[in-house]
Formats: C-alpha cells, structure tokens, sequence
C-alpha cells in the first residue's frame, strides 16, 4: 500500500516517471555501483547496503512530503533510464524546505536528451503544484549537469563546500 496516486506518475514523449518500488532494486544498485555515474556525486560507487538505504528514503519522501524521485524508464522498451526527483535532505545548506532537484541517469541514456526530458517534466509537476522555487547543488566540474541545469531554467547563487567536495548551488524560480 503507498500514498501515491497517479498524478505521481508522468509520462512524456519517451519516457515513465513514477514513484519507485521494491522492485526497482537491482536497477538502482547497478546504477549506484557504477563507478562512471558516481564520479561527481560523493565520488564513489555505492554498496548495495546504500543502495538499499537510499530506495527506502525515496519512499520516505514521498509518505512524509508528498514529493520525492521517480524512477525512469523509457516507454518503449521498459528499460530502466535512472532517476529523476526532488528531495529536502535537510543538508544545512541555507536551503533547507525548499524542494532539491536532483538527476541521475545510466551510462547508456546519458548524452540523449533523456535526462533534460525528465527533469523538464519533473519541473512542470512541481510548477502544477505551485512551487515557487526549487535548487540543486552540482560538482563544478560537471559540465554536462550544470548545462541541463541551466537549460532547465536554474541559475547559480553561490559556490559551497559539502561534505568536504565543492558544489554550485543552484536555484530555479517559477516564472
């Protein structure tokens, strides 16, 4: 049984986006663990413990907030692309309630316009729902990432420290 109903889940030209479930497990861990997609989020491959842990927080967020990440997949195929969403991590980062937009895609979808459609629609559930605004923190030497950042209407406000890497903070204001 979840909260979710099916406004939580969109659909774009190629691609689902809905809530995840137990079952996107194995996709989630192989993504995480893959060196290549870590490089510029905490700089290593996570374990299937974290992995674990952080599908369970995705559930959290949704049940506490009514809003959290979406698995991604292609509609075509079923194919599992990554994972798109917002969070409030309580990072103390001076942002702390404001809903956090987040990105993370397979090797494969990467380069695609895959990740820009998902997040382009994840952005439009938000405006639906009248958020003013929403940030995100990105390694500044992932250029592909603050493109699609700022693609997607977000603008840099400031450059910080967390958990000892440097981010650029990101924010986006509804129009």
């Amino acid at each position: 049984m979840t909260n979710h109903d099916m406004t939580d889940t969109i659909e774009t030209e190629r691609l689902v986006l809905r809530p995840h479930r137990a079952e996107d497990f194995a996709d989630l861990a192989a993504m995480w663990a893959d060196p290549e997609v870590t490089r510029f989020i905490g700089g290593r491959p996570s374990t299937p413990e974290e992995s674990w842990a952080r599908l369970l927080r995705y559930g959290g967020l949704w049940g506490l907030l009514g809003f959290g990440y979406w698995a991604v997949h292609e509609r075509a195929t079923g194919r599992f692309v990554g994972e798109v969403g917002f969070a409030d991590f309580r990072r103390g980062l001076g942002f702390d309630g404001v809903p956090e937009g987040g990105w993370i895609l397979m090797p494969w979808a990467q380069g695609r316009g895959l990740a820009g459609e998902a997040v382009r629609a994840a952005l439009a559930w938000g405006d639906a729902r009248g958020w003013d605004r929403s940030v995100c923190i990105i390694d500044p030497d992932n250029a592909p990432s603050l493109r699609l950042a700022g693609a997607c209407g977000y603008q840099e406000t400031g450059r910080l420290t967390y958990k000892d890497h440097p981010v650029v903070l990101l924010e986006r204001v509804r129009r």
